[in-house]
């Protein structure tokens, strides 16, 4: 057992992490070694009376987790409520004003309004962390913070959404479509009833932001992410992307460039035997490309009690430790924006797929298209599928910029023989 000071905790939000944490510290107080206690003093949530797994009858409860913050009865503020505005913000704004130190799992909290909050933690000279925002228990944050800051970091790329890579997964294994597996995660508690944060890529965007600060020595500028989610993934894309060698993620990546990053989440078809192909179910990985160190690879559970309850717990750690260091890679005052690169300076490699009427010389029209526009094929395929209206025509392309890409997709989205909104998808850069 510990001899140190005993460290009060305040809690907000007591759902699947908030259970996962009290479990922690109430089984082992002292996890912190040689230095100091760390003891729930205070709880809040939206409801006292909800079911719940674990006993809160002897912790102190507070109505209202503005209040629980500011108390003089916590000395360290865990903020799990979750949102970028409302209570949560508000919360770990009273806690930092107090001169507490907080932790939080909040990644949109921190993507979306992270630089304020960081001058706010610096100016009142106590700890934000926030190492549970990305990666649930793998530790994402640290490696780009701590472990790789004598380095250069040129790019990051990843799976940071568990409910996407299931439905992905899941759509490919049983030949279900998005709907029938959507509604399934719902069930099984892999999604929200509102599934839109996760499906609509916005999760992800939220965790590639917070990595793309750390990584290039900025502020997370949210607004500047591209988030594309997967509602328009059929599964004869899946299908077709498999024939051709690939395998559809949602790939979060952040990219350095001379005069700014390029940030953004899209589906990405990647090799099949590349690890990222090869994570499955509700597995996130990443990889992280560095000048010194070279390529980095990590996959592990990015949610559930268990995981994200730990990382909750090592940065508790670090408060008791006395761990001091910039909220980000510099003083928060002197960091600029994260300022977005134009796409249309991209280059990229990708997947096209056109729904096409079954008549002679539609395959000469796409291809002539494409040649007009200086876009070359590098592969092809022709598929026709039982009860389709038309015949799905999908091709990959070679390295061309993004929107000469694009402007000629647009053309041949125009021609008579095209009967759906073409698909497109890139190939990701891994």
């Amino acid at each position: 057992m510990s001899g140190g000071k005993s460290w009060r905790i305040g809690i907000a939000g007591l759902g699947t992490v908030g259970a996962g944490l009290l479990d922690i510290l109430s089984r082992r107080p002292d996890f912190a070694p040689a230095s100091g206690l760390a003891v729930v003093r205070g709880v809040s949530a939206r409801s006292r009376s909800r079911p719940r797994p674990f006993d809160i009858s002897n912790l102190p409860w507070f109505d209202d987790p503005v209040v629980l913050a500011a108390s003089p009865e916590i000395d360290v503020f865990v903020e799990l409520i979750g949102g970028s505005d409302g209570p949560a913000k508000a919360a770990v704004e009273a806690a930092l004003k107090a001169g507490k130190p907080v932790v939080t799992a909040n990644k949109a909290l921190i993507a979306e309004h992270g630089a304020a909050l960081a001058i706010l933690a610096e100016d009142c000279g106590v700890p934000l962390l926030f190492e549970a925002a990305v990666m649930g228990g793998v530790p994402a944050v640290k490696i780009v913070r701590e472990s790789l800051v004598g380095d250069e970091i040129q790019s990051i790329a990843g799976i940071l959404n568990g409910t996407c890579n299931y439905i992905l997964t899941e759509m490919e294994a049983t030949g279900r479509s998005f709907a029938d597996v959507l509604a399934e995660a719902q069930r099984l508690g892999y999604a929200e009833a509102d599934p839109s944060t996760d499906v609509g890529g916005f999760d992800a965007a939220h965790k590639i932001t917070i990595l793309a600060a750390l990584a290039f020595g900025c502020a997370p500028n949210f607004a500047a992410t591209e988030v594309e989610g997967i509602e328009q993934v059929e599964l004869l894309d899946i299908h077709m992307a498999r024939d051709l060698g690939y395998r559809i993620k949602l790939v979060a990546s952040a990219d350095r460039s001379g005069d700014g990053a390029l940030v953004r989440v899209h589906p990405s078809l990647a090799p099949l035997s590349h690890p990222l192909a090869q994570a499955g179910g509700a597995l996130n990985a990443l990889f992280i490309e560095s000048s010194r160190t070279g390529r980095i690879f990590v996959q592990g559970p990015g949610a559930g009690a268990g995981p994200t309850a730990v990382a909750v717990a090592a940065d508790i750690a670090d408060v008791i430790a006395g761990v001091r260091r910039p909220v980000f890679q510099a003083p928060a005052r002197s960091l600029p924006l994260s300022q977005p690169v134009d796409p249309s300076k991209m280059m990229c490699r990708a997947y096209l797929r056109f729904l096409v009427k079954d008549e002679p010389g539609v395959i000469a029209a796409v291809s002539e298209t494409l040649a007009e526009a200086g876009v070359s094929i590098e592969s092809f395929l022709q598929k026709p599928v039982e009860g389709a209206q038309g015949v799905p025509i999908v091709l990959t392309t070679h390295n061309v910029a993004e929107s000469v890409l694009t402007a000629a997709v647009d053309r041949i989205a125009s021609l008579a023989a095209v009967l759906d909104q073409p698909r497109m998808f890139r190939i990701a850069r891994i």
